[in-house]
C-alpha cells in the first residue's frame, strides 16, 4: 500500500477528528504511528491470530451468507458484544446466522442486503468487485488472487459468499499486496511449526525477517513499511511495554539504535547480517520478559497500554459497514468471535473488551454526526454491561484506568449537550435527549459508585454533590435553561440595550415573551422526557427561568428606578410571566408530596405590586418635593403683585396649581390599578402643600399692629387751651363739606388712599381664592375618576360617603380662616393706616360741626371702588365686611379714644348720629349687595348703642356709670365715703361697658362731668 509522505502522530482516528472534535480521546497518544499504521498492524495481528480458522488459510472455508437468508439463529453462549460463536451444521459448510444475536441484544437493526453484495463471482472479482465503492484511498481495484486466498475459493463455483477473511480485509481496507505479504510471511514462519500459538509470534520481527524489498513497488514504499514495523516494536517494547523496562537495559539501547538508524533510509535486514542478528536478539529478549523475572510462555510485544487498546479499537471499528458507517454488519457476531483470538496477544480481557466496544459504538455515533440513535442505544446497553464489570472485586488495573478515561470522556461529551440541550437539540431531534440522558446517567452512576476511578472521581469533585439520578437531571435542566437564557440575552443584545432606559424597556418586554416561549418549548418538548427521571422537571425549568428573568428585572430597576409608564409596563409584564411560571410549577407538581411548595418557595417573588407601590410612593414624594421647592422659591421671591390684569393673583399660586394639576394628571396616566388608599396618600401630600402655601400667604401680621394705642384718660373743661387753639385755627363752617382729603388738591375728586401694601394683601386674598376655586375641581377629579377602585374599608370609602366628604376639607377650612385673617389685616391697614389722616386723626377733631364724616366717606368710597376692582368677586364680600368692622372700630375710637383733640357736647349727638347713618349707607350700598342691609345694621348695633350715650344727660351718664361700675366690680351698693373703682379698659366698646361710659364722660365738655371725674378719680384735666 502506498503511504503518504507526511505522517502525523496518532491521537485518535483521524477520520473522526472533525466530527468528534469535542469528544476527548481517552486512550493516550502513540507517537510515530498514525491511524493507517495502527489499522494495518491490527489486521496483521488479527490475521495471524485467526490463521488456523477456516477462511484464513485453514483447511475448511468459513462461508457467510447474506442476512436475507431465512435460517434461524441458533448461536448460544458468549457475552453481549463479545460474539456468540458460529452456528454449526449448515448445508454449505459453516454458515452465518441471518439474525445477529449481538445486534438484537444491542437494539441494532439488520442490514438485510441482497446476497450479491456479500458474494464474489469467480476468480476475477475477489479482490475488488465486492469491495465497497468508497471514494477514499482505501478502495481496492481488482487484483490477482493471493495464493493463500486461492485455497479458500473453489474454482468450480461461479458465485460464493465472502469468507470472514475477505470481509475483514475489505472492512479494514487492506490491499491484496499487503495481504499476500502477510500470508507468505506466516507460511515461512510456521514451516514445521503449524501448532505454534499466535501470542508467541513477534509478528513485526517475522515480517522484517521474511519480507524482501523486492516485494514492494519501490524502495520508498518499502522504507515506509519498514519504519512502521520498527515503530510498532518501539511502541510495544520501548515506549509502552506491559512489563516495566529499565532505561539501562542493553537490548533496549540496541533496539533503539536500530530504530533510529532506519529513520533516514531503509535498514538492510539480510538474513545473515549483524543488524538482523542484533535486532532478533534484542526483540526476543525484550518480548519474553516477565514482571517477576521467571520464564513465561507469552510473548509481550503488543499488550502494553495504550498500544494494545489502540490496536484492538482498530479491529472493533471494522464491524461498521464501509458503505454506510452508521450500520453494523450483520456478521458482527462472527467477527467479534474471531477478534477474541487476539486477546492473548493484545492482553485484552472481557471487561476491557466491553469498555472498548462501548467506546467504539459511542464514538461511531459521534463521528457519524449523531445520525444513528441506535448506535447510542447500543453504547448504553454495553455501558450497562460495563457497570456490572465495574462492580466486580478482582478488577485489572488497566481496566480501571481505561474505564475511568472512557467514562470521563463520554460523560463530558454527554453532559456538554445535556447542559445545553435546549441549544443542541432542535425540534426534530428532541428525541435524542432520551438516548443521551440514560448514557450520561449510567456513566455518572458508575463514577459515583466507584471510588477507585481516579479520573472520574476527580471530575466528580469539580461538580456539586449529586446523590441521585433526579439530582443530576435537575442539574441538567437548570444548566440548560440558564445557558439557553444567556444565549437569548446574547442573541438579542440585551446587555447593550440595558444601557438606555427606552431600549431597556423594549428589551425587557421582548425578553419576557422569549422567556415564556422558552418555558413553553421546555414544557412541550423536553419536560416529558426529563419527567421519566425527574418527577417535576418542568417545575424546575420554571424556577430557573423565573430566577434568570428576575435578575434581569433587578438590573432594569437599577437603571429605571423611577416610576413611569415604561417601568410599569415592564413590571406588569413581569408579573404576568411570574404567574405563568408559578402556574407551570403548580401543574407539574401535582404528584409531589408538598404540591410543589418547595419549588415555589425557591422562587424569590418579583413583588411587582409592592415594587410598583414603592415606586408610586417614591414618585408622589418626588412630586411633592417639587411642590415644596416651588413653595420655597415663592417664599424667597414672591412680591404679591398680580400676574396680569386679567389674572389678579400671585404667580406663585399659578405655579403651585399648575404643578399640582400636572401631578394629578400624570398620576392617572400611570397604567396601574389605583385604589382610594393611593388617592388618599396623594391627596394628603397635596393637602400639606396647600397648607404650607396658605400659611405663607397668611403671614401678613395682625390687625393689632394697626390699631393706635389708647391715649390717657383726661377730663375735659371749657378753658382747655387745645380747644381754644383748634377753634381759632378752624373757623366755624357748620354743615360745610370741607374736609381733610389726603393726596388731593381737589376736594371734589379725592384719590383712593389704598397703599401698595394693602393692595398686595388683596392679591393674597385673590391667590387663596384662586386655590379655593381649583380645590373643588381637583377633589372631583380624585373622587370621580373611573380608574379608582373603591376601598374595601367602609370607613374610608369616599364614594359611598358622597358629597359630604372631600379630600381637601382641611385645606378649604384653612383657606377660609386665612382669608378671614388677611381680610381683617387688610381692613385695619386700610382704615387705621391708609385712611388714618382722614379718619382717625381728623374726624371730629376740634369740634364735631367743623370735622364731619363726609371726607371720610369720599375716601372710603374710592377705596372700596378700588377694592372691588382688584379683588375677585368671591373675595369681595368678606373684605368689605371686614372694612366695615374696621371702620366702625375706628369710628368708636374717634368717639371714645380720640385724645385731647376731641370734645363733645350733648348737642353734637344729632350730628354724630347722622354721620353714623351715612357711614352705614356707604357699606349697605357698596357693590351689588356685597353686604346685606341687615348685616350692616347688626354690625352697627354696638356703635349705635355707644352713640346713644352721647345724647344722654350728664347726670344720667354718671348714674349709669356708677351702677355699671359697682356691678362689674362686685361692690353692690356704695357706702358713705366710698369711692368708685377705676374700671378696666377692655377695648370691647359697648354702652353697658363701664369703661365705655367713663370715656363718654371724659370727652363730655360739661361742668358736671368735669367735677365728677375730678372728685371720683382725681383725673387730670386737659391742657
Amino acid at each position: 500500500m502506498a503511504h503518504a509522505a507526511c505522517r502525523e502522530s496518532f491521537s485518535g482516528p483521524l477520520n473522526f477528528a472533525s466530527a468528534a472534535a469535542d469528544l476527548e480521546w481517552p486512550f493516550g497518544k502513540l507517537n510515530g504511528l498514525d491511524h493507517d499504521d495502527i489499522r494495518e498492524t491490527a489486521y496483521e495481528i488479527f490475521f495471524t491470530s485467526c490463521r488456523s480458522s477456516p477462511g484464513f488459510g485453514g483447511r475448511t472455508a468459513l462461508a457467510y451468507y447474506s442476512s436475507s437468508s431465512q435460517a434461524s439463529d441458533n448461536a448460544d453462549g458468549g457475552s453481549l458484544g463479545a460474539g456468540g460463536g458460529a452456528t454449526q451444521g449448515r448445508s454449505n459448510g459453516v454458515g452465518m446466522a441471518p439474525n445477529s444475536r449481538v445486534k438484537r441484544a444491542l437494539g441494532l437493526k439488520m442490514i438485510r442486503r441482497s446476497q450479491s453484495k456479500r458474494m464474489v463471482s469467480g476468480w476475477a472479482t475477489v479482490g475488488g468487485v465486492s469491495a465497497p465503492s468508497s471514494p477514499n484511498r482505501y478502495s481496492m481495484a481488482p487484483k490477482t488472487l493471493s495464493p493463500g486466498l486461492a485455497h479458500t475459493v473453489p474454482p468450480s463455483r461461479a458465485r460464493r459468499p465472502l469468507t470472514s477473511a475477505e470481509i475483514m480485509r475489505q472492512q479494514m481496507r487492506v490491499t491484496e499486496q499487503s495481504d499476500n505479504r502477510l500470508r507468505k510471511t506466516l507460511m515461512r514462519t510456521l514451516v514445521g511449526q503449524m501448532g505454534r500459538r499466535a501470542e508467541t509470534i513477534i509478528l513485526p520481527l517475522e515480517l522484517l525477517r521474511h519480507v524482501k524489498p523486492s516485494e514492494f513497488g519501490d524502495s520508498h514504499e518499502y522504507h515506509l513499511w519498514q519504519k512502521r514495523q520498527l515503530k510498532v516494536l518501539e511502541a510495544g517494547l520501548l515506549l509502552h511495554p506491559s512489563v516495566p523496562l529499565e532505561k539501562s537495559n542493553t537490548f533496549a539501547v540496541r533496539l533503539r539504535d536500530i530504530i533510529l538508524s532506519g529513520d533516514a533510509k531503509p535498514v538492510d535486514f539480510g538474513k545473515n547480517t549483524d543488524v538482523m542478528r542484533t535486532l532478533c536478539n534484542s526483540v526476543v529478549s525484550l518480548s519474553w520478559r516477565s514482571a517477576s523475572g521467571t520464564p513465561t510462555d507469552i510473548c509481550h510485544w503488543a499488550d502494553g497500554f495504550p498500544l494494545n487498546v489502540h490496536l484492538y479499537l482498530a479491529l472493533l471499528r471494522s464491524i461498521f459497514d464501509v458503505r454506510d458507517d452508521t450500520l453494523v454488519l450483520d456478521e458482527v457476531d462472527e467477527l467479534l468471535e474471531l477478534m477474541k483470538k487476539t486477546w492473548s496477544t493484545l492482553g485484552i480481557t472481557r471487561p476491557m473488551h466491553n469498555v472498548c466496544f462501548t467506546w467504539v459504538l459511542f464514538q461511531q455515533y459521534v463521528a457519524t454526526l449523531e445520525m444513528e440513535p441506535d448506535l447510542l442505544g447500543a453504547a448504553h446497553a454495553m455501558l450497562v454491561e460495563v457497570s456490572k464489570d465495574a462492580k466486580k472485586p478482582d478488577r485489572d488495573a488497566i481496566f480501571v484506568r481505561i474505564l475511568s478515561s472512557v467514562l470521563l470522556s463520554m460523560r463530558e461529551w454527554s453532559e456538554k449537550r445535556l447542559h445545553h440541550y435546549q441549544d443542541y437539540f432542535a425540534r426534530g431531534t428532541v428525541g435524542l435527549v432520551e438516548n443521551i440522558l440514560p448514557l450520561a446517567l449510567t456513566a455518572s452512576t458508575i463514577c459515583s459508585e466507584d471510588a477507585l476511578l481516579p479520573a472520574a472521581a476527580a471530575h466528580e469533585k469539580t461538580d456539586s454533590v449529586l446523590d441521585s439520578t433526579a439530582d443530576r437531571v435537575d442539574d441538567y435542566v437548570r444548566s440548560s435553561l440558564k445557558n439557553e437564557f444567556a444565549k437569548v440575552i446574547q442573541a438579542g443584545n440585551f446587555d447593550q440595550a440595558m444601557d438606555a432606559k427606552q431600549e431597556a424597556t423594549e428589551a425587557l418586554l421582548s425578553l419576557a415573551k422569549e422567556t415564556e416561549d422558552l418555558a413553553l418549548r421546555e414544557r412541550e418538548h423536553f419536560s416529558p422526557i426529563m419527567k421519566k427521571w425527574h418527577p417535576f422537571a418542568a417545575g424546575v425549568a420554571a424556577v430557573v427561568l423565573h430566577s434568570c428573568y428576575g435578575a434581569m428585572l433587578k438590573r432594569y430597576l437599577t437603571i429605571a428606578p423611577k416610576l413611569s409608564g415604561e417601568t410599569v409596563s415592564v413590571l406588569q409584564r413581569a408579573g404576568k410571566l411570574e404567574n405563568f411560571l408559578v402556574q407551570m410549577v403548580v401543574e407539574d407538581s401535582t404528584e409531589c408530596e408538598d404540591g410543589g411548595k418547595s419549588l415555589v418557595r425557591e422562587m424569590a417573588p418579583y413583588e411587582v405590586d409592592s415594587i410598583i407601590l414603592k415606586l408610586l410612593k417614591q414618585w408622589i414624594h418626588e412630586k411633592l418635593k417639587k411642590g415644596r421647592d416651588c413653595l420655597r422659591q415663592a417664599k424667597e421671591t414672591e412680591t404679591w403683585n398680580p400676574k396680569s390684569k386679567t389674572e389678579p393673583y400671585a404667580q406663585s399660586a399659578v405655579e403651585l396649581m399648575r404643578l399640582i394639576k400636572e401631578t394629578v394628571d400624570e398620576f392617572f396616566d400611570i397604567p396601574i390599578g389605583i385604589t382610594e388608599d393611593l388617592i388618599q396618600d396623594l391627596a394628603d401630600g397635596l393637602g400639606h402643600l396647600f397648607q404650607d402655601y396658605i400659611s405663607f400667604a397668611a403671614l401678613c401680621g395682625s390687625k393689632q399692629s394697626y390699631i393706635p394705642s389708647l391715649p390717657p384718660l383726661t377730663r375735659c373743661h371749657r378753658s382747655s387751651q387745645f380747644v381754644k387753639i383748634w377753634r381759632k385755627a378752624t373757623p366755624c363752617t357748620v354743615g360745610g363739606d370741607g374736609g381733610h382729603l389726603v393726596g388731593s388738591g381737589d376736594g371734589h375728586n379725592p384719590r383712593p388712599s389704598t397703599s401698595r401694601g394693602t393692595q398686595r394683601l388683596y392679591i393674597r386674598l385673590n391667590s387663596l381664592h384662586y386655590l379655593l376655586t381649583h380645590l373643588h375641581s381637583l377633589n372631583k377629579t380624585l373622587t370621580l375618576s373611573p380608574r379608582v377602585s373603591p376601598s374595601r374599608n367602609r370607613f374610608t370609602n369616599r364614594r359611598q360617603q358622597g358629597k359630604s366628604s372631600s379630600y381637601f376639607d382641611i385645606a378649604r377650612a384653612s383657606i377660609q380662616a386665612a382669608c378671614q385673617h388677611i381680610s381683617e389685616v387688610a381692613a385695619y391697614r386700610l382704615i387705621f393706616l391708609d385712611s388714618n389722616s382722614v379718619f382717625y386723626e381728623n374726624l371730629y377733631a376740634g369740634d364735631v360741626a367743623n370735622a364731619r364724616v363726609r371726607p371720610v366717606l369720599r375716601i372710603l368710597k374710592q377705596n372700596l371702588t378700588l377694592l372691588c376692582a382688584i379683588l375677585t368677586d368671591c373675595a369681595q364680600p368678606l373684605a368689605v365686611k371686614e372694612i366695615m368692622k374696621a371702620a366702625f372700630e375706628a369710628y368708636l375710637m374717634v368717639l371714645l379714644a380720640g385724645g385731647n383733640s376731641r370734645v363733645f357736647y350733648r348737642a353734637d349727638h344729632r350730628m354724630i348720629e347722622e354721620d353714623l347713618a351715612s357711614l352705614k349707607r356707604v357699606f349697605a350700598s357698596c357693590g351689588e349687595g356685597l353686604i346685606a342691609e341687615d348685616v350692616v345694621d347688626r354690625e352697627a348695633e354696638v356703635v349705635e348703642g355707644v352713640v346713644a350715650l352721647f345724647g344722654q344727660p350728664t347726670e344720667q351718664l354718671i348714674e349709669d356709670f356708677s351702677i355699671l361700675t359697682c356691678e362689674t366690680s362686685g361692690i353692690g351698693v356704695m357706702g358713705a365715703g366710698q369711692k368708685l373703682p377705676m374700671p378696666a379698659t377692655t377695648r370691647r366698646w359697648h354702652r353697658s361697658d363701664p369703661n365705655t361710659n367713663l370715656r363718654v364722660l371724659c370727652h363730655r365738655n360739661d361742668r358736671t362731668a368735669n367735677h365728677f371725674l375730678k372728685k371720683s378719680f382725681r383725673m387730670a384735666k386737659r391742657k
